[in-house]
C-alpha cells in the first residue's frame, strides 16, 4: 500500500480532467462549509490544501468574498484553478512540505489529507499550526479508525489512511486546536467523517 501512496500525485495529475468532470457541483458539503465560515472574519483568508480543480469548494469561498489560496500537488489541477479563478492565489506544492510564510484565518483539507500515510498525517499538524492565525478554523476529513484502505479511480489504486479518532484529538490538542464539532460518517455529506477545530 505504501507504494500506492506514492502514486497519488501522479494519479490525480494524469486524470485531472476526468476527475473534474466527475466531481459533483451539488455542494452537499455546504452545511459544514457554513459552519467553517461562521468561525472566520468577514473577507478573511482561507488556505485550501489539496484544492483539486477549485470546484466546488474553492468557488464557494471565492464567491463569498474570502481571499483564497489553493495548494495542490497536481500541476494539471492548478492549471484548471488558474483558468477559472485568476484572482485567487494558486500554488503547485506538496502539502507535506507546506511552507508559505504566511498565516490564514481558515485552513481546509477536504478529501485530501486522508491520502497521506499515517506518519505523514501526524506531521501535518505542526504545519497546520504554523499556517494558522489566532482563532483560525481548521477543517479536514478523515477515516473512522486507524488503518489503511484502498479505493480505485480510473482503474488505478487510490490510497487512503486514517489515524484513530483519539489520536486526531491528541494531535489537535498538542498543536493548539480545540475541537468545535466532529461527526463520523455524516449521512448528509456522503458519509464523510469531518473534524472542525479552532486554533487558540
Amino acid at each position: 500500500m505504501s507504494t500506492d501512496a506514492d502514486r497519488i500525485v501522479g494519479l490525480y495529475d494524469r486524470h485531472a480532467s476526468t476527475w473534474d468532470a466527475a466531481r459533483s457541483r451539488s455542494l452537499c458539503e455546504r452545511p459544514w462549509l457554513e459552519r467553517f465560515r461562521a468561525l472566520l472574519p468577514p473577507a478573511g483568508s482561507v488556505l485550501d490544501i489539496g484544492c483539486g480543480s477549485g470546484e466546488p469548494i474553492a468557488r464557494f469561498f471565492i464567491e463569498a468574498g474570502y481571499r483564497l489560496t489553493g495548494v495542490d500537488s497536481s500541476p494539471a489541477m492548478i492549471a484548471l484553478c488558474k483558468n477559472r479563478f485568476p484572482g485567487a492565489t494558486w500554488n503547485v506544492g506538496d502539502m507535506r512540505t507546506l511552507s508559505l510564510g504566511q498565516r490564514f484565518d481558515g485552513i481546509l483539507a477536504w478529501d485530501s489529507f486522508f491520502h497521506l500515510r499515517r506518519d505523514e498525517q501526524r506531521q501535518m499538524f505542526p504545519l497546520f499550526r504554523e499556517h494558522a492565525n489566532a482563532k483560525a478554523a481548521l477543517m479536514f476529513t478523515s477515516g473512522t479508525s486507524d488503518g489503511e484502505a484502498m479505493g480505485t479511480f480510473e482503474g488505478e489504486p487510490l490510497y487512503h489512511a486514517s489515524l484513530a479518532p483519539e489520536e486526531y484529538r491528541a494531535l489537535l490538542d498538542d498543536n493548539g486546536f480545540e475541537v468545535v464539532s466532529q461527526v463520523f460518517e455524516d449521512p448528509h455529506v456522503g458519509g464523510h467523517t469531518i473534524w472542525l477545530a479552532r486554533h487558540e
